[in-house]
Protein backbone atom coordinates (compact mmCIF):
# COMPACT_ATOMS: atom_id res chain seq x y z
CA UNK A 1 0.00 0.00 0.00
CA UNK A 2 3.06 2.30 0.15
CA UNK A 3 2.45 3.33 -3.49
CA UNK A 4 -0.78 5.00 -2.36
CA UNK A 5 0.90 6.82 0.52
CA UNK A 6 3.71 8.15 -1.65
CA UNK A 7 1.22 9.48 -4.21
CA UNK A 8 -0.88 11.07 -1.44
CA UNK A 9 2.19 12.88 -0.08
CA UNK A 10 3.06 14.34 -3.50
CA UNK A 11 -0.51 15.46 -4.08
CA UNK A 12 -0.90 17.01 -0.62
CA UNK A 13 2.32 18.98 -1.03
CA UNK A 14 1.15 20.20 -4.46
CA UNK A 15 -2.23 21.30 -3.08
CA UNK A 16 -0.47 23.23 -0.30
CA UNK A 17 1.87 24.88 -2.83
CA UNK A 18 -1.20 25.95 -4.83
CA UNK A 19 -2.85 27.56 -1.78
CA UNK A 20 0.43 29.24 -0.81
CA UNK A 21 0.83 30.64 -4.33
CA UNK A 22 -2.61 32.22 -3.95
CA UNK A 23 -1.61 33.97 -0.71
CA UNK A 24 -1.72 31.18 1.86
CA UNK A 25 -3.73 31.61 5.03
CA UNK A 26 -4.70 34.85 6.74
CA UNK A 27 -1.79 37.26 6.98
CA UNK A 28 0.06 35.38 4.22
CA UNK A 29 0.94 32.50 6.53
CA UNK A 30 2.20 29.61 4.43
CA UNK A 31 1.08 26.01 4.86
CA UNK A 32 3.93 23.59 5.57
CA UNK A 33 3.36 19.85 5.12
CA UNK A 34 5.24 17.56 7.53
CA UNK A 35 5.07 13.85 6.61
CA UNK A 36 4.68 10.94 9.03
CA UNK A 37 4.21 7.25 8.13
CA UNK A 38 1.41 5.51 10.05
CA UNK A 39 2.21 2.19 8.27
CA UNK A 40 -1.55 1.55 8.03
CA UNK A 41 -1.47 0.81 11.79
CA UNK A 42 -3.56 2.56 14.46
CA UNK A 43 -0.70 2.09 16.93
CA UNK A 44 1.84 3.70 14.59
CA UNK A 45 -0.67 6.43 13.84
CA UNK A 46 -0.90 7.32 17.53
CA UNK A 47 2.90 7.40 17.79
CA UNK A 48 3.01 9.75 14.78
CA UNK A 49 0.34 11.94 16.40
CA UNK A 50 2.38 12.20 19.62
CA UNK A 51 5.41 13.24 17.58
CA UNK A 52 3.39 15.86 15.68
CA UNK A 53 1.93 17.30 18.88
CA UNK A 54 5.42 17.34 20.38
CA UNK A 55 6.50 19.53 17.45
CA UNK A 56 3.56 21.89 18.13
CA UNK A 57 1.83 20.89 14.89
CA UNK A 58 -1.79 21.96 15.38
CA UNK A 59 -3.43 20.63 12.20
CA UNK A 60 -3.32 16.90 11.39
CA UNK A 61 -4.55 15.22 8.22
CA UNK A 62 -4.93 11.50 7.45
CA UNK A 63 -7.11 9.40 5.20
CA UNK A 64 -5.72 6.03 4.08
CA UNK A 65 -7.27 3.59 6.55
CA UNK A 66 -10.34 4.34 8.64
CA UNK A 67 -8.90 2.20 11.45
CA UNK A 68 -6.08 4.73 11.79
CA UNK A 69 -8.49 7.65 11.45
CA UNK A 70 -10.77 6.35 14.19
CA UNK A 71 -7.79 6.01 16.55
CA UNK A 72 -6.61 9.52 15.71
CA UNK A 73 -9.98 11.22 16.14
CA UNK A 74 -10.44 9.64 19.57
CA UNK A 75 -6.90 10.56 20.65
CA UNK A 76 -7.24 14.15 19.40
CA UNK A 77 -10.54 14.61 21.26
CA UNK A 78 -8.89 13.40 24.48
CA UNK A 79 -5.81 15.57 23.94
CA UNK A 80 -7.95 18.67 23.40
CA UNK A 81 -9.97 17.95 26.53
CA UNK A 82 -6.75 17.65 28.55
CA UNK A 83 -5.01 20.63 26.94
CA UNK A 84 -7.69 23.11 25.85
CA UNK A 85 -5.06 25.81 25.36
CA UNK A 86 -3.23 23.72 22.74
CA UNK A 87 -5.96 22.09 20.64
CA UNK A 88 -5.36 20.07 17.47
CA UNK A 89 -7.73 20.09 14.46
CA UNK A 90 -8.16 16.83 12.50
CA UNK A 91 -8.69 17.37 8.75
CA UNK A 92 -9.80 13.98 7.42
CA UNK A 93 -9.26 13.65 3.66
CA UNK A 94 -10.28 10.00 3.20
CA UNK A 95 -11.10 8.04 6.36
CA UNK A 96 -14.59 7.07 5.17
CA UNK A 97 -16.11 5.05 8.01
CA UNK A 98 -19.53 6.73 8.58
CA UNK A 99 -19.10 6.47 12.36
CA UNK A 100 -16.57 9.29 12.24
CA UNK A 101 -19.38 11.76 11.53
CA UNK A 102 -22.07 9.79 13.33
CA UNK A 103 -21.72 7.91 16.63
CA UNK A 104 -18.01 8.81 17.01
CA UNK A 105 -18.19 12.39 15.78
CA UNK A 106 -16.33 15.07 17.72
CA UNK A 107 -15.94 18.82 17.37
CA UNK A 108 -12.31 18.89 16.25
CA UNK A 109 -12.80 16.45 13.33
CA UNK A 110 -13.76 17.62 9.81
CA UNK A 111 -14.16 15.20 6.88
CA UNK A 112 -13.53 16.36 3.30
CA UNK A 113 -14.53 13.27 1.33
CA UNK A 114 -17.85 11.45 0.98
CA UNK A 115 -18.22 8.65 3.53
CA UNK A 116 -19.41 5.12 2.81
CA UNK A 117 -23.12 5.84 3.10
CA UNK A 118 -22.86 8.80 0.74
CA UNK A 119 -20.85 6.80 -1.81
CA UNK A 120 -23.26 3.88 -1.71
CA UNK A 121 -26.16 6.32 -2.11
CA UNK A 122 -24.40 7.77 -5.17
CA UNK A 123 -23.90 4.28 -6.57
CA UNK A 124 -27.52 3.26 -5.90
CA UNK A 125 -28.70 6.45 -7.62
CA UNK A 126 -26.61 5.51 -10.66
CA UNK A 127 -27.83 1.88 -10.61
CA UNK A 128 -31.45 3.04 -10.83
CA UNK A 129 -30.67 3.82 -14.47
CA UNK A 130 -28.74 0.60 -15.17
CA UNK A 131 -31.39 -2.08 -15.89
CA UNK A 132 -28.74 -4.63 -16.93
CA UNK A 133 -27.64 -4.98 -13.28
CA UNK A 134 -29.55 -7.77 -11.50
CA UNK A 135 -27.18 -9.71 -9.22
CA UNK A 136 -24.59 -7.98 -7.03
CA UNK A 137 -21.72 -9.61 -5.15
CA UNK A 138 -20.05 -7.68 -2.30
CA UNK A 139 -16.36 -8.23 -1.51
CA UNK A 140 -14.50 -5.96 0.91
CA UNK A 141 -11.49 -5.67 3.18
CA UNK A 142 -12.19 -6.83 6.72
CA UNK A 143 -11.75 -3.61 8.68
CA UNK A 144 -13.88 -0.58 9.54
CA UNK A 145 -14.15 0.82 6.00
CA UNK A 146 -14.82 -2.48 4.22
CA UNK A 147 -17.34 -3.56 6.84
CA UNK A 148 -19.19 -0.25 6.45
CA UNK A 149 -19.33 -0.70 2.65
CA UNK A 150 -20.88 -4.15 3.12
CA UNK A 151 -23.52 -2.88 5.57
CA UNK A 152 -24.45 0.17 3.51
CA UNK A 153 -24.63 -1.74 0.21
CA UNK A 154 -26.90 -4.44 1.69
CA UNK A 155 -29.29 -1.78 2.96
CA UNK A 156 -29.25 0.87 0.24
CA UNK A 157 -28.97 -0.90 -3.12
CA UNK A 158 -32.06 -3.16 -2.69
CA UNK A 159 -33.99 -0.20 -1.25
CA UNK A 160 -33.47 1.82 -4.45
CA UNK A 161 -33.56 -1.19 -6.80
CA UNK A 162 -35.77 -3.89 -5.21
CA UNK A 163 -35.22 -6.14 -8.24
CA UNK A 164 -31.48 -6.40 -7.49
CA UNK A 165 -30.35 -9.44 -5.48
CA UNK A 166 -27.28 -9.43 -3.22
CA UNK A 167 -25.90 -12.88 -4.10
CA UNK A 168 -22.73 -12.84 -1.98
CA UNK A 169 -20.96 -10.88 0.74
CA UNK A 170 -17.30 -11.63 1.56
CA UNK A 171 -14.79 -9.94 3.85
CA UNK A 172 -11.08 -10.70 3.52
CA UNK A 173 -7.94 -9.64 5.44
CA UNK A 174 -6.59 -6.18 4.60
CA UNK A 175 -3.46 -6.19 2.38
CA UNK A 176 -2.70 -9.87 3.06
CA UNK A 177 -4.42 -11.82 0.25
CA UNK A 178 -1.99 -12.69 -2.57
CA UNK A 179 -4.36 -14.90 -4.59
CA UNK A 180 -8.01 -13.93 -5.04
CA UNK A 181 -8.83 -17.00 -7.15
CA UNK A 182 -10.93 -18.67 -4.39
CA UNK A 183 -13.03 -15.50 -4.02
CA UNK A 184 -13.40 -15.19 -7.80
CA UNK A 185 -14.63 -18.81 -7.94
CA UNK A 186 -17.36 -17.95 -5.43
CA UNK A 187 -18.36 -14.86 -7.40
CA UNK A 188 -18.52 -16.87 -10.61
CA UNK A 189 -20.62 -19.60 -8.99
CA UNK A 190 -23.09 -17.01 -7.64
CA UNK A 191 -24.06 -15.87 -11.14
CA UNK A 192 -23.30 -12.24 -10.26
CA UNK A 193 -23.22 -9.70 -13.08
CA UNK A 194 -21.81 -6.94 -10.85
CA UNK A 195 -19.22 -6.72 -8.06
CA UNK A 196 -19.35 -3.85 -5.55
CA UNK A 197 -16.18 -3.34 -3.52
CA UNK A 198 -14.47 -0.85 -1.29
CA UNK A 199 -11.10 -2.47 -1.98
CA UNK A 200 -8.16 -0.22 -2.77
CA UNK A 201 -4.48 -0.57 -3.56
CA UNK A 202 -3.12 -4.04 -4.24
CA UNK A 203 -6.32 -5.65 -2.90
CA UNK A 204 -8.22 -4.08 -5.78
CA UNK A 205 -5.77 -4.70 -8.62
CA UNK A 206 -5.20 -8.34 -7.59
CA UNK A 207 -8.97 -8.90 -7.36
CA UNK A 208 -9.69 -7.59 -10.86
CA UNK A 209 -6.71 -9.35 -12.42
CA UNK A 210 -7.78 -12.65 -10.85
CA UNK A 211 -11.24 -12.13 -12.31
CA UNK A 212 -9.78 -11.59 -15.77
CA UNK A 213 -7.60 -14.71 -15.47
CA UNK A 214 -10.70 -16.75 -14.56
CA UNK A 215 -12.82 -15.31 -17.37
CA UNK A 216 -15.21 -13.63 -14.93
CA UNK A 217 -17.62 -11.44 -16.90
CA UNK A 218 -18.83 -8.75 -14.47
CA UNK A 219 -18.84 -5.00 -13.92
CA UNK A 220 -16.83 -3.74 -10.94
CA UNK A 221 -18.04 -0.72 -8.97
CA UNK A 222 -15.25 0.60 -6.74
CA UNK A 223 -16.11 2.89 -3.82
CA UNK A 224 -12.60 3.70 -2.57
CA UNK A 225 -10.50 6.62 -3.86
CA UNK A 226 -6.91 5.30 -3.64
CA UNK A 227 -6.55 4.43 -7.33
CA UNK A 228 -2.81 4.89 -7.85
CA UNK A 229 -1.38 2.07 -9.99
CA UNK A 230 -4.81 0.74 -10.92
CA UNK A 231 -4.84 1.40 -14.71
CA UNK A 232 -1.26 0.09 -14.99
CA UNK A 233 -2.00 -3.07 -13.03
CA UNK A 234 -5.35 -3.80 -14.67
CA UNK A 235 -5.23 -2.32 -18.18
CA UNK A 236 -7.48 -4.23 -20.58
CA UNK A 237 -8.93 -6.29 -17.74
CA UNK A 238 -10.88 -3.22 -16.62
CA UNK A 239 -11.59 -1.57 -19.98
CA UNK A 240 -15.25 -0.58 -19.91
CA UNK A 241 -16.04 -2.75 -16.88
CA UNK A 242 -14.24 -1.02 -13.98
CA UNK A 243 -16.23 1.91 -12.58
CA UNK A 244 -15.32 4.19 -9.67
CA UNK A 245 -17.19 6.71 -7.50
CA UNK A 246 -14.89 9.71 -7.13
CA UNK A 247 -14.97 13.47 -6.34
CA UNK A 248 -13.12 14.48 -9.50
CA UNK A 249 -12.60 13.41 -13.12
CA UNK A 250 -10.18 15.29 -15.39
CA UNK A 251 -12.54 15.73 -18.35
CA UNK A 252 -15.48 16.76 -16.16
CA UNK A 253 -13.48 19.38 -14.26
CA UNK A 254 -13.48 23.11 -14.86
CA UNK A 255 -10.60 24.74 -16.72
CA UNK A 256 -8.70 25.82 -13.58
CA UNK A 257 -8.79 22.35 -12.06
CA UNK A 258 -7.79 20.73 -15.34
CA UNK A 259 -4.84 23.11 -15.71
CA UNK A 260 -3.72 22.34 -12.17
CA UNK A 261 -3.90 18.58 -12.84
CA UNK A 262 -2.01 18.86 -16.11
CA UNK A 263 0.74 20.97 -14.52
CA UNK A 264 1.00 18.52 -11.61
CA UNK A 265 1.52 15.63 -14.03
CA UNK A 266 4.07 17.62 -16.04
CA UNK A 267 6.11 18.32 -12.90
CA UNK A 268 5.81 14.97 -11.12
CA UNK A 269 4.82 12.39 -13.73
CA UNK A 270 1.96 11.46 -11.38
CA UNK A 271 -1.76 11.73 -12.15
CA UNK A 272 -3.90 14.05 -10.04
CA UNK A 273 -6.66 12.13 -8.25
CA UNK A 274 -7.12 13.51 -4.71
CA UNK A 275 -9.19 16.61 -5.47
CA UNK A 276 -10.34 16.46 -1.85
CA UNK A 277 -6.91 17.94 -0.93
CA UNK A 278 -7.78 21.08 -2.90
CA UNK A 279 -11.24 21.10 -1.30
CA UNK A 280 -9.69 20.71 2.16
CA UNK A 281 -6.96 23.32 1.88
CA UNK A 282 -9.22 25.77 0.04
CA UNK A 283 -11.75 25.48 2.88
CA UNK A 284 -8.93 25.91 5.41
CA UNK A 285 -7.80 29.12 3.68
CA UNK A 286 -11.35 30.50 3.44
CA UNK A 287 -12.00 29.69 7.12
CA UNK A 288 -8.72 31.31 8.15
CA UNK A 289 -9.40 34.47 6.14
CA UNK A 290 -12.93 34.77 7.49
CA UNK A 291 -11.73 34.23 11.05
CA UNK A 292 -8.83 36.63 10.42
CA UNK A 293 -6.67 34.14 12.29
CA UNK A 294 -4.58 30.98 11.98
CA UNK A 295 -5.55 29.87 15.48
CA UNK A 296 -7.04 26.32 15.52
CA UNK A 297 -9.97 27.38 17.72
CA UNK A 298 -10.93 30.25 15.40
CA UNK A 299 -10.49 28.14 12.27
CA UNK A 300 -12.58 25.24 13.64
CA UNK A 301 -15.37 27.66 14.47
CA UNK A 302 -15.15 29.20 10.99
CA UNK A 303 -15.16 25.79 9.24
CA UNK A 304 -18.53 24.88 10.80
CA UNK A 305 -21.25 25.51 8.23
CA UNK A 306 -18.76 26.93 5.71
CA UNK A 307 -19.91 27.29 2.10
CA UNK A 308 -17.51 28.23 -0.66
CA UNK A 309 -16.96 27.67 -4.37
CA UNK A 310 -14.92 24.67 -5.47
CA UNK A 311 -13.70 23.65 -8.91
CA UNK A 312 -16.47 21.05 -9.19
CA UNK A 313 -19.26 23.04 -7.54
CA UNK A 314 -20.16 24.39 -4.13
CA UNK A 315 -18.37 22.97 -1.08
CA UNK A 316 -20.62 22.80 1.99
CA UNK A 317 -19.42 21.74 5.43
CA UNK A 318 -22.48 20.55 7.37
CA UNK A 319 -22.28 22.11 10.84
CA UNK A 320 -24.07 19.26 12.59
CA UNK A 321 -21.45 16.59 11.90
CA UNK A 322 -18.56 18.34 10.05
CA UNK A 323 -19.12 16.39 6.82
CA UNK A 324 -18.32 18.06 3.50
CA UNK A 325 -20.80 17.84 0.61
CA UNK A 326 -19.79 18.30 -3.04
CA UNK A 327 -20.62 16.60 -6.36
CA UNK A 328 -19.47 13.02 -7.00
CA UNK A 329 -18.83 11.30 -10.32
CA UNK A 330 -19.24 7.76 -11.60
CA UNK A 331 -16.35 7.13 -14.01
CA UNK A 332 -15.35 4.17 -16.18
CA UNK A 333 -11.85 3.00 -17.08
CA UNK A 334 -11.55 3.34 -20.86
CA UNK A 335 -8.92 3.55 -23.56
CA UNK A 336 -7.13 6.91 -23.63
CA UNK A 337 -8.14 8.95 -26.65
CA UNK A 338 -11.64 7.49 -26.79
CA UNK A 339 -14.61 9.81 -26.29
CA UNK A 340 -14.38 11.65 -22.95
CA UNK A 341 -10.91 10.30 -22.07
CA UNK A 342 -8.23 12.87 -22.90
CA UNK A 343 -5.94 11.90 -20.02
CA UNK A 344 -3.72 8.79 -20.21
CA UNK A 345 -3.32 7.68 -16.61
CA UNK A 346 0.15 6.41 -15.73
CA UNK A 347 0.96 6.14 -19.45
CA UNK A 348 -1.01 2.90 -19.33
CA UNK A 349 -3.10 3.62 -22.43
CA UNK A 350 -6.21 4.01 -20.23
CA UNK A 351 -7.96 6.81 -18.38
CA UNK A 352 -11.28 7.72 -16.76
CA UNK A 353 -14.50 8.67 -18.55
CA UNK A 354 -17.18 10.50 -16.50
CA UNK A 355 -20.46 8.60 -16.91
CA UNK A 356 -22.64 10.50 -14.44
CA UNK A 357 -22.56 13.43 -12.04
CA UNK A 358 -24.26 12.87 -8.68
CA UNK A 359 -25.66 16.06 -7.15
CA UNK A 360 -24.83 16.58 -3.45
CA UNK A 361 -28.57 16.75 -2.69
CA UNK A 362 -28.88 13.09 -3.73
CA UNK A 363 -26.33 12.00 -1.10
CA UNK A 364 -27.35 14.33 1.74
CA UNK A 365 -27.73 11.42 4.13
CA UNK A 366 -28.88 12.11 7.71
CA UNK A 367 -26.49 11.95 10.65
CA UNK A 368 -26.85 10.77 14.24
CA UNK A 369 -24.02 13.05 15.41
CA UNK A 370 -24.53 14.90 18.71
CA UNK A 371 -21.24 16.59 19.49
CA UNK A 372 -20.22 18.70 22.47
CA UNK A 373 -18.89 22.09 21.45
CA UNK A 374 -16.28 23.92 23.52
Amino acid sequence: MALQGESVSRQLHAAADDVNARGGLFGETKIEIVDFDDQLSPQQGLIALQSAVGQDIRFVTQGLGSSVGLALTDAIAKHNAREPDHPVVFLNYGGLDPDMTNSKCQYWHFRFDAHTGMRVDALAEYLRRQPEVHKVYLINQDYAWGQSVSRAARQTIPAKRPDISIVGDDLHPLAKVKDFAPYIAKIKASGADTVVTGNWGSDLSLLVRAGKDAGLNVQYFVLGTALKGLPTAIGRAGDGTLKVVVPWVRDAADADSARFADEFKRKTGDDWSFEQFRHMLRALAVASNRARSVDPVAIARSLEGLRTAGDTGELRMRAQDHQLFNPLYVATLARAGSKGVSQDWENSGYGWRAEATIDPKAIDVPTTCTMTRP
